[in-house]
């Protein structure tokens, strides 16, 4: 049964009277304690690369939340379309500034090299299907502008896929495959 480790340095702190520090290495105790550090340590690790790939998605949607500002009403397809072709190409004048101030010959920088795959990842999801929030009606787009901006709340809000060829089908939360 898994235990946290204060739980268990509790547990050994009372049994030894108060003394965890007086163990001996390889004793029951210490291999508790060590166990129990490495697993919090894994669900530690486990839990920040969650949130890293979680960001991805909090951001696009910040970004869609914060190009909404200043208008009103549902969008049309078209729209939509033209809003994620601009989500896309958001960085390309930072992108051409680094390149204009790298001398000639010399490799990417690593700023450069970053944005670069990033755009090519939204890219090569745009061809596919570009996960973004719903816009086309306006409780999806009050939902969207009343977002908190965490993970925990895109569960309130609707989905579609937004397909370079023209196509917008719906789609699911939390991102998952072409759902």
């Amino acid at each position: 049964m898994a235990r946290a480790l204060n739980k268990v340095q509790k547990q050994i702190s009372k049994k030894r009277g108060g003394k965890p520090n007086a163990l001996h290495e390889n004793s029951r105790d210490a291999k508790r304690l060590r166990r129990a550090g490495a697993r919090e340590e894994k669900l530690a690790r486990l839990m920040d690369a969650a949130v890293k790939a979680n960001q991805v998605y909090v951001d696009r949607v910040a970004w869609f939340k914060s190009a909404l500002e200043g208008s009103s009403g549902p969008l049309t397809d078209e729209e939509v379309h033209l809003l994620t072709q601009s989500f896309i190409d958001r960085e390309d004048e930072e992108l051409a500034e680094a390149k204009q101030q790298r001398r000639p010959g010399r490799p990417p920088t690593k700023q450069e090299e970053k944005i670069s795959q990033r755009k090519e990842v939204e890219e090569r999801e745009f061809r596919a299907g570009l996960w973004v929030p719903e816009l086309r009606n306006e409780e999806s787009r009050r939902k969207v502008e009343r977002w908190a901006g965490e993970w925990g709340g895109l569960n309130t809000l609707d989905f579609v896929r937004v397909i370079k060829s023209g196509d917008i089908k719906p789609s699911s939360f939390p991102p998952k495959a072409l759902s």
